[in-house]
């Protein structure tokens, strides 16, 4: 558990990091070459890394389903989207409003049991919580507003 708590940590981390700098890489190259830069480079860095690591192994697939395959395609539409999203309402309100959508779809999809999911009960303590991290978001985006008018 505490290492997956770590782990998740570091990669929320990674992702606000990762948003800044597509960011200002988008604002001098574009949308479009941000994206296949990203997205190429990722793939480069897990073939070396994975190779690495597993070597021979990493090519050896366990029958995924056809729609396993499109993960790659679901990432144009992120890394586009999120640089689109922090430049037109910066990095902190785009980024909670995506990590907030994915804690909704996740909720959604856990809930009945889609994807290949273990079905997992939705409760009220779900919903208490991402209404209190909706109403996070909201607080944020009202406070910048009242800031902006001093």
């Amino acid at each position: 558990m505490s290492s997956g708590l770590l782990l998740a940590l570091v990669a929320g981390a990674l992702v606000g990091l990762q948003n800044i700098f597509n960011s200002k890489v988008s604002e001098r190259a574009g949308t479009w070459v941000t994206t296949a830069w990203v997205l190429g480079m990722g793939a480069l860095a897990s073939l070396l890394i994975g190779l690495a690591l597993e070597g021979r192994a990493l090519f050896v697939l366990e029958n995924p389903k056809p729609w396993h395959w499109v993960s790659g395609l679901l990432g144009v539409g992120v890394v586009t989207s999120l640089v689109q999203g922090v430049r037109r309402l910066g990095a902190t309100y785009a980024v909670s409003i995506a990590l907030t959508s994915q804690l909704l779809c996740a909720v959604l999809w856990d809930s009945l049991g889609w994807f290949g999911l273990e079905q997992v009960p939705f409760t009220g303590r779900q919903l208490i919580g991402v209404l209190v991290i909706i109403g996070g978001v909201l607080v944020y985006k009202g406070g910048a507003k009242q800031v902006e008018q001093v």
